[in-house]
């Protein structure tokens, strides 16, 4: 009897120990259970994106243009290469000449022009179209963040009035993120920008051709006019907009 009683004891003391386990790694596999698929397996690298190479390289390319004002980077030229063969370059031209441009290189042409006089790339804010579901805002995360920057995501449909949408946006393209450890500078995304109102629109397209304070004055003095009531400063951070339908 004293026997059947060790073993029952030990039983009791192997199964509790048993089901604390099974408890143990139900709660480790908790959160990726409930957890859907498209939060587990979304991309998190550049090299992760299904997305389309063309528009992944062309948003890349135009982020790189910024890293002159915000990184103080130098733009990377090309260097033509040594060619000591007068008939390859003749021969060069020549398929230059006959040969149409591709998509890929006339906005590869359009993506390296010269930067303004502030050393900000000719457009000042890319434009995501597409479906649902696409990946649009996926896309342009993955790329802010290979590029160097830190993501501030905002919705343009909630904020229906133009001042507070205004701030945001001046907020975010102005500051760095002070909020935690992370001091890259900020990237602004706008999701559903075809939901904005036209007011709201108009007052983007005023911040992104706002001009130099310097230049703003000398302006008014030309014109003979009172001096408005002074901006903010120019814009120097990109600006990613992502919409459903042009």
């Amino acid at each position: 009897s004293q026997i059947n009683e060790e073993f029952g004891e030990n039983d009791d003391e192997n199964m509790e120990q048993g089901i604390s386990g099974v408890d143990d790694d139900d709660d480790d596999e908790e959160p990726s259970l409930h957890s859907l698929w498209v939060d587990r397996f979304t991309p998190n690298h550049y090299t992760e994106l299904l997305s389309d190479d063309y528009t992944n390289r062309c948003l890349l390319k135009w982020l790189k243009l910024w890293d002159t004002v915000v990184f103080g980077k130098e733009k990377a030229t090309k260097k033509p290469k040594a060619n000591l063969d007068p008939r390859a370059v003749f021969k060069n031209q020549k398929e230059q000449q006959s040969k149409f441009k591709t998509k890929a290189q006339i906005t590869e042409e359009i993506l390296e022009a010269e930067l303004d006089q502030h050393n900000r790339p000719k457009n000042k804010v890319a434009l995501l179209c597409g479906p649902p579901g696409l990946g649009k805002t996926t896309l342009a995360h993955v790329i802010a963040r290979h590029a160097g920057y830190n993501v501030v995501e905002m919705n343009a449909s909630d904020d229906r009035s133009p001042e507070v949408l205004k701030i945001r946006i001046e907020a975010s393209t102005q500051m760095k993120s002070v909020l935690g450890v992370d001091e890259r500078p900020n990237c602004l995304v706008i999701d559903e920008i075809d939901g904005a109102p036209t007011v709201s629109i108009n007052m983007l397209l005023s911040l992104i051709n706002r001009k130099d304070g310097k230049e703003a004055e000398s302006a008014t003095d030309m014109a003979g006019g009172k001096k408005k009531k002074k901006e903010g400063g120019l814009l120097l951070r990109p600006i990613v907009c992502i919409c459903n339908d042009l």
